[in-house]
């Protein structure tokens, strides 16, 4: 199995989505996030585009297996829509894969059970209907206010009336069956990519928490559309998780045994993460944490 790692520049170089307390925090991770899943998966890729192979491969020095820079087909694209780089490099694979996150730490490789199944990811997130913000039901209204359809997976798993919503939760995310996940990157690229769906979500200006709605909660739709439907060649496809609630995903005791570290939202701008980040790197690599500060301070000046 390859590891995969995504990195659009545009939206990090906007600032966009959550930040690390400092440019040095985000290279650091970079450094250790390859370093820990390189021992388990040696077959290492990182899709990026030019801007960002130029800082982690040429100014970092960051050793990937393979480096594309296909996401310059993305230059074009709105960078508040930070999760169209993650969706175009799902697309792009063509065998067995874990994507990881940047943040996303693997002290210990996946548990069989969840490597062979035809899809994983970390864990289900459930979302209650009063879930207002940057809601399924948002897009939904604004695509209906066009005379635009949302994905028939989307439509056919909304339709059912569940009282919450699921999302899949892609810190990690990957599988066997990449037929499957490369046919919901293409929706979901297709979705914001279309022109014909452009008046639909320029009535949702805040791009933010939309992201989740196009890789998270549609992965959620088109694996229970394809694992029922009697014809769909994805038939009977369905999802393991590495931690069966949100909750368990974030338990320090269940983090520990499954040898894996996640670092959300505002933990990576908390200075007492940065600080174990900062002495982890120092213990394994003392002139590559050098690096990164000197680096890190060109960044910021």
């Amino acid at each position: 199995m390859r590891a995969v790692w995504s990195f659009w520049s545009k939206p990090f170089l906007a600032r966009q989505g959550r930040t690390w307390r400092e440019p040095q925090h985000h290279l650091l991770a970079w450094g250790l996030s390859l370093r820990l899943a390189r021992k388990h998966y040696p077959e290492t890729v990182l899709i990026t585009d030019t801007a960002g192979k130029r800082l982690l491969v040429d100014q970092l020095g960051l050793e990937f297996g393979d480096v594309s820079t296909e996401l310059d087909a993305l230059r074009h694209e709105e960078h508040g829509w930070w999760a169209l780089g993650k969706l175009y490099a799902y697309s792009m694979q063509d065998r067995p894969f874990i994507h990881l996150d940047t943040d996303v730490f693997m002290w210990k490789s996946l548990p069989p059970s969840v490597a062979n199944a035809p899809v994983f990811a970390q864990s289900p997130e459930f979302h209650p209907p009063l879930d207002v913000w940057c809601s399924p039901s948002g897009v939904e209204a604004a695509f209906a206010k066009h005379g635009l359809p949302v994905p028939v997976e989307w439509e056919w798993s909304r339709s059912l009336g569940e009282p919450a919503y699921r999302e899949e939760n892609c810190g990690i995310v990957g599988g066997q069956r990449v037929d499957f996940l490369r046919h919901f990157a293409e929706v979901g690229l297709k979705m914001v990519r279309d022109p014909v769906n452009a008046p639909a979500w320029q009535e949702l200006p805040n791009k933010d928490g939309y992201n989740m709605m196009v890789e998270q909660l549609l992965l959620s739709t088109c694996l229970d559309y394809h694992r029922h439907h009697p014809e769909s060649p994805y038939r009977g496809v369905y999802v393991k998780y590495l931690f069966p609630s949100w909750g368990d995903a974030f338990d320090p005791a269940k983090t520990a045994q499954a040898g894996y570290t996640h670092l959300l939202g505002t933990s990576k701008g908390d200075a007492r993460v940065t600080d174990r980040l900062e002495r982890r790197m120092q213990s394994e690599d003392r002139d590559f944490f050098k690096h990164c500060v000197k680096l890190g301070r060109r960044m910021s000046a």
